[in-house]
C-alpha cells in the first residue's frame, strides 16, 4: 500500500492531468474526488496549490475546446451521439439548450457544477458561432472557478483526509477494493438511471413516420413541439403544432385540449 501512496505522489499532477481530461470529454470518471485529494495534499506541502489549479485548467479548457470544434463543424448531431453515450440521460438535450439559450456564454462559468451540462455546453457554444476567443475566455474562468473551489475544499478538510489516507495505509489492499467497489456501485447507479429512463422514452416514444401516418389518417390529436426556438428555426415544424417551452407548460398548459390524444416532439 506503501508503495500505491508513493506513486500517487509522484505522478501525482499526471494523473489529475488524465481524470480531469477524460471527465470532461465524458468517460464516467469522477474527478472531484482526485480535485480533493490533490487540495489536501497541497495543503500537507505534498503539492503546489498553484501547479494543481493550473493542471486543472489545462486539462479542463483543453476537452472542452476539442468539443468546441467538434460542435462548430458538426453541427447538432453532437448533442444526440452525446446523450446516447451519456450517464445523465434526463438533463440532456432540451434542458440543457434551454440553459445556454437562457443565460449564453455565461453557462461557460457554471457549467461544470451542473450535470449532463459540462459536456454538452462546449459543443453548444460551437453551434451557436461563439468566437475562440470569447469561448475560451469564459470557458477558462468557468474551469478555474470549478478547479479552484474543489481544490480548496480539499485544502481546509486536509486533516480530515490525511487520517483517511492513513487509516487506508493499515487496510493495505483491501482499501484500493473498497474505492474500486464504491466507483462500481456509482456507475452502477448511474447506469441503471439511464437504462430505466431510456426504457420508459422507447414504451412511449412513437416515430416520425407513424406519426405522419396517424395525421394523414385524420387521427384527432394535439402536438406540442417543446424543442429549442433556434432548433425549430433550423428546420420546419409539424403543420398545427403547439409552440411551447418546457418552462412555459405550466403556464400553458390550458391550450392543451385533454379529449385527445397529446403528442409531444423533443429534441
Amino acid at each position: 500500500m506503501a508503495s500505491t501512496f508513493e506513486f500517487l505522489i509522484r505522478h501525482g499532477y499526471a494523473l489529475l492531468f488524465a481524470l480531469v481530461l477524460a471527465e470532461q470529454l465524458g468517460v464516467p470518471v469522477p474527478a472531484a474526488p482526485a480535485l480533493l485529494a490533490m487540495g489536501a495534499l497541497a495543503g500537507l506541502g505534498k503539492f503546489s496549490f498553484g501547479m494543481a489549479l493550473a493542471v486543472s485548467v489545462l486539462a479542463a479548457v483543453l476537452s472542452d475546446a476539442i468539443w468546441y470544434d467538434i460542435g462548430r463543424r458538426k453541427g447538432r448531431g453532437v448533442l444526440r451521439v452525446l446523450c446516447r453515450i451519456s450517464i445523465e440521460p434526463d438533463s440532456c438535450v432540451r434542458q440543457t439548450e434551454d440553459v445556454f439559450v437562457k443565460y449564453g456564454s455565461n453557462t461557460l462559468l457554471f457549467a461544470k457544477f451542473v450535470p449532463g451540462l459540462s459536456t454538452v455546453a462546449p459543443p453548444l457554444a460551437g453551434m451557436t458561432g461563439m468566437g475562440a476567443g470569447h469561448f475560451l475566455l469564459f470557458d477558462a474562468l468557468g474551469a478555474l472557478v470549478w478547479a479552484g473551489s474543489m481544490l480548496v475544499v480539499g485544502f481546509f478538510f486536509r486533516h480530515q483526509l490525511e487520517a483517511i489516507l492513513e487509516a487506508g495505509s493499515r487496510m493495505g489492499f483491501y482499501f484500493l477494493l473498497i474505492l474500486a467497489g464504491a466507483l462500481a456501485v456509482y456507475l452502477g447507479i448511474k447506469y441503471y438511471q439511464r437504462w430505466r429512463i431510456m426504457k420508459l422514452l422507447r414504451v412511449a416514444r412513437i416515430s416520425a413516420d407513424e406519426l405522419f401516418i396517424a395525421i394523414t389518417d385524420g387521427a384527432e390529436m394535439v402536438i406540442v413541439d417543446m424543442r429549442n426556438p433556434r432548433e425549430i428555426e433550423e428546420t420546419m415544424t409539424v403543420p398545427g403544432a403547439i409552440t411551447m417551452r418546457g418552462s412555459e407548460l405550466e403556464k400553458r398548459h390550458g391550450e392543451i385540449a385533454r379529449d385527445r390524444d397529446v403528442i409531444l416532439y423533443c429534441s
